[in-house]
């Protein structure tokens, strides 16, 4: 095979060019007159689909599968933080729920604080607006903290 010079009028489209179907131009079409829809049937029609989880009239699974259980649309979130967390704070600091959303101890769609004993705390901490358990308030208490519930 001889080749061409590469000039504007022998430029090629590296793609192929294929024309798209044309759907609804009867039976010279080349798609039987159907339209690429088939013969007959509910899918054949204009307007013949129904939505999701339509098993042709037949009870659907998800009509027919048992419902278990509630979601509460009351419940708040607590976020917990334990003492040895707490420990790395200096002296004094001031324990919010602010403050431990800005260090990503808990989500920040916690609406509550409650801190839990694990851990031990060896400086006097002041506690205030949340939830704190009884092992966490005696070693709080112990090193010298104050706790101030809402």
């Amino acid at each position: 095979m001889k080749k061409q010079a590469l000039t504007l009028g022998t430029l090629r489209p590296i793609t192929k060019n294929k024309k798209p179907k044309r759907r609804g131009r009867g039976d010279a079409s080349g798609h039987g007159g159907t339209s690429t829809r088939g013969h007959k049937g509910q899918k054949a029609r204009s307007g013949g689909f129904h939505k999701r989880g339509f098993e042709g009239g037949q009870m659907p699974l998800i009509r027919r599968i048992p419902k278990r259980g509630f979601t509460n649309i009351f419940k708040k979130e607590v976020g917990v933080v334990n003492l040895e967390k707490l420990s790395g704070l200096p002296k004094g600091t001031e324990v919010t729920l602010n403050l431990a959303k800005e260090k990503g101890w808990v989500s920040n769609k916690s609406e509550a604080l409650k801190i839990l004993g694990e851990g031990q705390l060896k400086h006097p901490l002041t506690i205030k607006g949340a939830l704190v358990s009884k092992q966490a308030k005696t070693k709080i208490e112990a090193a010298g903290g104050t706790i101030t519930t809402l």
